[in-house]
């Protein structure tokens, strides 16, 4: 089975691609913007035609797509997590029309939630921001292709390798430089929302991927579990060690996200990915943080943005 991962260098996509090169008869071609790609494509601006030749030399299987982008100016936002997939799907159907994709949204695309119950994949889809906006329009492009696709709709990822652009990253990176009895200052931490190792993440990749059987459109994934963030510092700063006397201070006092204001509370109904997949996820959220710190070691000198 020859499996095209894009997006291949991010933090999803390098361990999608590695679980999938641990299955006996799977070869795995990495694809994406990043220099050294086996095949250097980007979707933002790849014209759907030169996006077909590559899909015909490539000849896959399936098409695994993590490209995507979480912050930038709106034409970046709306170029890779929304012409990407359309374009993509394009080229699917004139090189490569039987290939199945299996493409990762997000939870952004849901928006509020009521605070009681988990949201389902036929919950209405009220992005607030651009970002959410983005991916629902590539879900959207997904969805509606006629392909046999899938859009595993990924929500909190976390686990070693978090980019310093998400939170527990960011964190994980400034508690390396930080100096017990210091402090690190963040926004509010007191929404809740549903953390999910990335590692899960692949292995949803994996079932999906892998699955005799057509699935349905969309599928949640997530723990199940809504956590307030305030638990994923608490959680690094015990994987430091730093949680005791002496310790690290966690401040809330800086600037916080305007979506978790508007979004307080989000968590995941997996029910339908466990029933089409035979997948759940495996990881604790502290085990998760646990890997973040260790894996954080060798960043602590990037420069946190």
């Amino acid at each position: 089975m020859r499996t095209l991962v894009l997006g291949a260098t991010g933090f999803l996509g390098r361990h999608a691609a590695a679980h999938l090169r641990a299955l006996p008869g799977v070869r795995v071609l990495g694809g994406g913007r990043a220099p050294g790609s086996a095949l250097p494509v980007d979707l933002a601006t790849t014209d759907p035609d030169r996006l077909a030749a590559v899909l015909r030399e490539a000849a896959p299987d399936a098409v695994v797509n993590c490209a995507g982008a979480v912050g930038g100016n709106p034409l970046t936002l709306t170029a890779v997590n929304a012409r990407g997939p359309a374009a993509l799907c394009e080229a699917l159907h004139a090189a490569a029309p039987d290939a199945r994709l299996v493409h990762l949204g997000s939870a952004a695309e849901y928006g509020p939630a009521d605070g009681h119950w988990p949201v389902t994949e036929t919950d209405p889809a009220r992005p607030l921001g651009l970002y959410g906006a983005s991916k629902l329009a590539g879900t959207l492009a997904v969805t509606a292709s006629g392909l046999d696709a899938v859009v595993l709709r990924v929500f909190n990822p976390v686990g070693p390798g978090a980019p310093p652009a998400s939170l527990p990253g960011r964190l994980a990176i400034e508690l390396h430089r930080a100096r017990p009895g210091g402090r690190v200052r963040t926004g509010d931490l007191s929404a809740h929302r549903d953390f999910v190792d990335a590692r899960d993440v692949a292995d949803a990749v994996v079932c999906a991927v892998t699955a005799s059987r057509p699935l349905p459109g969309v599928l949640n994934i997530g723990s199940g579990t809504a956590r307030p963030v305030r638990a994923v510092a608490e959680g690094l700063l015990h994987a430091a060690g730093l949680d005791g006397p002496g310790g690290v201070r966690i401040d809330e006092d800086g600037d916080g996200s305007p979506r978790s204001a508007a979004v307080p509370w989000q968590r995941a109904d997996i029910t339908a990915a466990g029933r089409a997949l035979d997948w759940a996820p495996r990881h604790r959220l502290e085990d998760s943080l646990a890997d973040l710190w260790a894996a954080a070691a060798g960043r602590s000198a990037e420069p946190v943005r």
